[in-house]
This record gives C-alpha cells, sequence and structure tokens, in this order.
C-alpha cells in the first residue's frame, strides 16, 4: 500500500458531499430573492373600479425602497404605457410612498400597475394589480412569470452570497487561530494555503456579486453581467458602495497574510515578534471588522428597527462566527495535516470557542427579537421556520463542540519518543536533502505494510544521479509522511478529538447554508406588518385555491330538484374562469333552459354585476374573463330555470381574494 500525505480523508469528502447537496437544496427552495420590503398599499386599491380617470397611481411600502425612472409602469388594456414615467416622492416621516402621474383623457377599462424596486437591504422585489376605470374590460397585457431576483441570475448570486461568507470564515477565523492559539502554524503550509484560499474564495465572489448585481436587480439576464451602464448604475447604489468598499480591504487583508507567512514567520527575537504580534492583531481586527461591515451597510442591519444600534451587533455577529467557524476549519486541518499540533494550542481555541458561542448567543438573541417580533411569527412565516432551524443546528454544534471539549480536556503533551521534528514549511513536501542518497532498490513510495522498516533512512551513501536522487528525496519524504501518520493514529484521544471537529466543520457547513438563505428572506416582523396593513386595507383572507361550492335547488316543477356546482378559478379579483355543473338528484346532468349568475359586494355598492355563461354541453355552462373588480364578501346570486315558468335563485355569499 502507498504511504501519502495525510489527507482529509474520504470521510470527509463525502460529508462535504452530503453539506453542498443540503445547500443547493435550500438554495433551490429558497423563494427568490425574497422581499425585505413589502407593498403594504396603493391607490388606486389592487382591483377597485374607479368612476373617473385618477391622475396618478401611488403606492406605499412597508421600507425605504430605491426608485428608477421604470419602477412603476401604468399599462392600458392594449399594453401600451400611459404614465408619465416620472417618479414622484411622496414619503413623509416613516411613510414611504412613491407616485407616478397618468395622461389625460384615459378611457373606460382594466388597466394594469407593473413596478420593480430594490428594498433598503438590497433585495429586488416586484409585483403587479389591476383596476379599472368606469368598467372592468378584458384585458391583452402579459407580464413575465420569473420573480425579481430569480432564474439562472438569482442562483449564481445565491451562491456567491454563500461563498463570499464561507470565504470570510475561512481568513478571518483562519489568521486568528494563528495568531491567539497556534503561532507556530504560520509556517505551516496547509494553513497557509486555506487562509490564503479563504481570501481568493472571498475575493472571487464580491467580484461575482459585483458583476451580477445588476441584472441579478434588472433583467434577469446573464447576458447583461458585463454591461457596462449597469455596473454603473450598481456602484451609484449602497450595495456597490459596499463591494467595492470590501475589495478595497481586501487589498489590506492581502498584505495582512503576506505579512502573517513572511516577515512574522521570520522573527526570532522574542521582542519582535512579540510587537509584530500585536500589530498584526489590531490591524486584522481592524480590517476584518470593516469586511464584516460591508454586509451590514448593506443588508437587514441597515434598515428597518434600530440601524444604529444593529449594524455593530451584525458585526460583531459574523467576527464570533468567523472566529468559531473558521478558527475550527483551521483546527481541523491542523490535526490532520500537521498532527504534532501542541496541546495548548487546542485547548487556547477551545476556551476562544466558548466565548465566540457566548457573543453569538448574546447577538442572535437581539437579532431575532429585532427581525420576529413576536412568537407567532416564529412558526407562523419562513423566517422564523428558518430561524428554528438554524437555532437547532447551533444547538447541534454546541452538543459536538462539548464532545470535542472532553476530548480536548483529555489532551497530554507528547512523549520525547513520540516527539517528530517537522517540516514547518509544508508537512506535505520534503524538506531539501543534504546530500542525495541511495539505496540497492530506490522504491516511489513506502509501504507501511512491507518489510520496509518506516524508521529506517534510506543509505546515505552519495548519488550523483539527478533522477536517482529525486526517487531517494520522494522515500525519504513517503517513509517521514508514514511515521508522522503512525504516531498521529497511536493517540486515541486525538482521533476522537479528529473525529469530533470533522462532525463540527461538516454541520457548520450546513449552517453557513441555512443563514446565506435566511438573509435572502423576508423578515419575520416585515411580513407580518405587511399583512396586518393588507388586511386593514380592505384584503379578505381567503385560501389561495379556486372557489368551488354547492347549491342545492328546487324549482317546484317537474325535474325542479337538483345541485349546481360552481368553481371560479382562481378565486381572486381580476379575471377569473366561471364554470357551472348542473346535476340531477342522482348524479346525472340535468339540461336547464337557462342559468344565470350574479355578483354583489354590498359593502361597496358594487354590482350586481350579472354574468351569463355560454352553455357547454348538456349539464355544463362556462364563462371566460369574468372581472371580479375588488377583494371581499362577495354575494353570489345563481338563477336556475328548469321549465317556461319555474326557476329559483339561491344566495350564497363567498370569500374573494
Amino acid at each position: 500500500m502507498t504511504t501519502t500525505a495525510p489527507r482529509l480523508g474520504a470521510a470527509l469528502a463525502r460529508l462535504l458531499l452530503v453539506a453542498a447537496a443540503l445547500l443547493g437544496a435550500l438554495l433551490a427552495s429558497a423563494a427568490p430573492a425574497s422581499a425585505h420590503a413589502a407593498l403594504t398599499g396603493s391607490d388606486p386599491k389592487d382591483g377597485a373600479v374607479v368612476a373617473a380617470a385618477p391622475k396618478e397611481v401611488n403606492l406605499t411600502f412597508s421600507e425605504q425602497v430605491a426608485m428608477g425612472d421604470d419602477s412603476i409602469r401604468v399599462l392600458d388594456p392594449s399594453g401600451k404605457r400611459i404614465d408619465t414615467g416620472e417618479i414622484r416622492d411622496l414619503c413623509s416621516g416613516a411613510l414611504v410612498r412613491y407616485g407616478v402621474g397618468l395622461r389625460a383623457g384615459l378611457p373606460d377599462g382594466t388597466y394594469t400597475v407593473a413596478w420593480h424596486t430594490v428594498s433598503a437591504d438590497s433585495h429586488p422585489i416586484s409585483g403587479a394589480f389591476t383596476f379599472s376605470i368606469g368598467a372592468p374590460s378584458q384585458t391583452s397585457v402579459s407580464l413575465p412569470d420569473r420573480e425579481a431576483g430569480g432564474g439562472p441570475v438569482g442562483v449564481l448570486y445565491g451562491i456567491a452570497r454563500y461563498l463570499a461568507y464561507a470565504g470570510f470564515v475561512v481568513l478571518a477565523g483562519g489568521a486568528a487561530f494563528v495568531l491567539a492559539c497556534w503561532p507556530r502554524g504560520a509556517s505551516v503550509r496547509p494553513v497557509q494555503r486555506l487562509v490564503v484560499r479563504g481570501w481568493l474564495t472571498l475575493t472571487a465572489a464580491t467580484l461575482a456579486m459585483l458583476l451580477l448585481r445588476g441584472p441579478y436587480t434588472g433583467s434577469g439576464e446573464l447576458a447583461d453581467v458585463f454591461d457596462l451602464g449597469g455596473l454603473k448604475a450598481v456602484l451609484e447604489t449602497k450595495t456597490g458602495a459596499a463591494l467595492i468598499s470590501r475589495l478595497m480591504l481586501l487589498g489590506a487583508a492581502a498584505l495582512f497574510v503576506a505579512v502573517l507567512f513572511g516577515a512574522y514567520t521570520k522573527r526570532t527575537d522574542e521582542k519582535e515578534r512579540k510587537d509584530l504580534t500585536f500589530g498584526l492583531a489590531l490591524g486584522g481586527t481592524v480590517v476584518a471588522a470593516g469586511i464584516a461591515g460591508t454586509w451590514a451597510l448593506a443588508e437587514h442591519a441597515s434598515t428597518g428597527l434600530q440601524p444604529g444600534i444593529a449594524m455593530p451587533v451584525d458585526i460583531l455577529h459574523l467576527l464570533a462566527v468567523a472566529a468559531w467557524l473558521g478558527g475550527l476549519t483551521a483546527l481541523l486541518v491542523a490535526l490532520y495535516r500537521s498532527p504534532d499540533i501542541e496541546h495548548t494550542s487546542v485547548r487556547r481555541f477551545s476556551r476562544i470557542a466558548f466565548g465566540s458561542v457566548v457573543v453569538l448567543a448574546a447577538t442572535g438573541l437581539y437579532q431575532s427579537w429585532r427581525q420576529v417580533g413576536s412568537w407567532s411569527a416564529l412558526t407562523g412565516t419562513s423566517y422564523g421556520r428558518l430561524l428554528l432551524l438554524k437555532i437547532g443546528l447551533v444547538a447541534l454544534l454546541v452538543a459536538v463542540a462539548w464532545l470535542s471539549r472532553k476530548w480536548t480536556a483529555k489532551l497530554t503533551p507528547p512523549t520525547p519518543s513520540q516527539e517528530e521534528p517537522v517540516d514547518s514549511a509544508d508537512s506535505d513536501e520534503p524538506a531539501e536533502s543534504e546530500e542525495p542518497a541511495e539505496s540497492e532498490e530506490p522504491a516511489e513510495s513506502a509501504d507501511p505494510d512491507s518489510d520496509v522498516d518506516p524508521d529506517r533512512d534510506p543509505d546515505p551513501a552519495p548519488e550523483r544521479d539527478p533522477e536517482r536522487a529525486a526517487q531517494l528525496a520522494r522515500q525519504r519524504a513517503a517513509v517521514a509522511t508514514a511515521r508522522k501518520k503512525r504516531i498521529r493514529d497511536a493517540d486515541p484521544v486525538r482521533s476522537g478529538l479528529r473525529r469530533s471537529v470533522l462532525t463540527e466543520a461538516a454541520v457548520a457547513v450546513v449552517l453557513l447554508a441555512v443563514t446565506t438563505v435566511l438573509t435572502s428572506t423576508e423578515p419575520a416582523r416585515t411580513e407580518q406588518e405587511a399583512g396586518r396593513a393588507a388586511s386593514t386595507s380592505g384584503s379578505t383572507a381567503v385560501p389561495d385555491r379556486p372557489l368551488d361550492v354547492r347549491l342545492p335547488f328546487d324549482t317546484g316543477g317537474p325535474d325542479g330538484k337538483g345541485t349546481v356546482r360552481l368553481t371560479l378559478d382562481p378565486g381572486r379579483s381580476g379575471a377569473n374562469a366561471l364554470h357551472l355543473f348542473v346535476d340531477r338528484p342522482d348524479g346525472r346532468p340535468l339540461d336547464v333552459p337557462e342559468i344565470k349568475v350574479a355578483f354583489t359586494l354590498k359593502e361597496k355598492e358594487i354590482g350586481p354585476l350579472p354574468i351569463t355563461p355560454d352553455r357547454v354541453q348538456t349539464g355544463h355552462w362556462s364563462a371566460g374573463s369574468v372581472q371580479i373588480p375588488m377583494p371581499g364578501e362577495w354575494l353570489m346570486q345563481v338563477t336556475v330555470r328548469t321549465s317556461d315558468i319555474d326557476q329559483t335563485t339561491i344566495d350564497k355569499t363567498v370569500k374573494i381574494g
């Protein structure tokens, strides 16, 4: 069996694949670009029928939004735009309202209002509704089915958001682990690679978000990624400024990483090393806080309740996450790739992780109160349910961390016989040999099960053949790694610690995915406030399904008994399809001479609105494009005539949303 440098192992690969699959499922199941601002009212209202043409259309939102020239469009029944295109800012105090003027002399008919904007926490939102002048009419307006921030662009943007969080956690947490827990780790190549890859991931994800931002909040087309006009517009927004600031701070982070893995490792004077450690810790904390601040500036914390408190709390929350999960990742790499890590370093990280959990609990409690607001919202909204899932994952992670802490308490310093020199530059690669050595039969790699003693060095006799020297160098490396693996696996305490830390890392990957989805979900407090505003504006809460009612009748004449089954699809305000089925008492279709329907909204003094359906076949009548002007409790009257003189009218009050 060929012995190679110890890797993270097949178990970690499988766990990461499962975590990636869970991430994909979360990103796929999350509503694309869930709104963080909500439309709470409009004038005219959705589905309203007004006697005279209004001069403008006004929209009211739950929080501040960014409006552009085409953010509100009003279309006539033929799809022609009839607004002036000039957005009016009607905001006053806490009221967030915008309007657009309409052209004069609009004829009667049904008009469509389509709006698209970006909420204050950077997420695109859109919607549409109709109102009618005089009386409802048919409309040929066709709006795109894609939601704001959806489609392939939305998926790519979501992946970039996740990678940005992951890169920051690894970069900040890995560097903090080296400085605070394991200074010798600054010269260990696998740890160096981990931190550098965190920087590269965060930088690449930030650039991707900057390029995708335009189509993500606008057209939704991948082809517009390199549209310079769109990129310029993005740079003028709060989110664009935050992303550019992050890139600038990443330049400072690159200098920090270069010093940490360069000059810091070469300092031998104790005083100079302490001074440099202090400078790196101070500078690194400032840079990390600045990068965390780019999220706080552009997302949830920057808007809503108490933003002045929420933004510093959000920064503290992100730094605690990085210190815990990023340090955990660095510890995992160290345990697998540099098993001679000192037990004091592991215990030091255990204390830091405990402190991070305390900070996370305090800041998370405040954020939960701010974004949820009530116990009912915790279980009755998507945000609340995701938050409960996150809390469950954190509890699981803390439980596994408690097991790791128990293993850490059992750690003891290695005995002198177990201590082995480790190539600090790279635990994967051999140090340059002073002189190549030869043996009778040099091997490409050492097999622990072979007769070769892994503790025996190859024959040190000099050999001037470069190819032979390279073979012997590889043999030395294999022997050294086999020796280190044997030492690593001989300690049951460290093996148990590796397994528990590996489990922590897998849970952390899923936790980070849930957190990413949570940041793109409408906060529970906002969702409930929007629902309350909608209910006070006159909309009626009804099931989101077609209306289906059965109405028994008896006209008193021959064949005068039966049942009318009426369906109204989708059963909402606006255009509906009406179907009526008339059956005998035994369930067979009944062919009646005439059937009529009328709708009346007494509260608004609308109606009756008469509908005469067309006969499709025996016992089946239908009518297309039945216009219900607005939501409410409508009185539905169905008149059935079974002969020239026998007829009856059945009344039924139904809720239409």
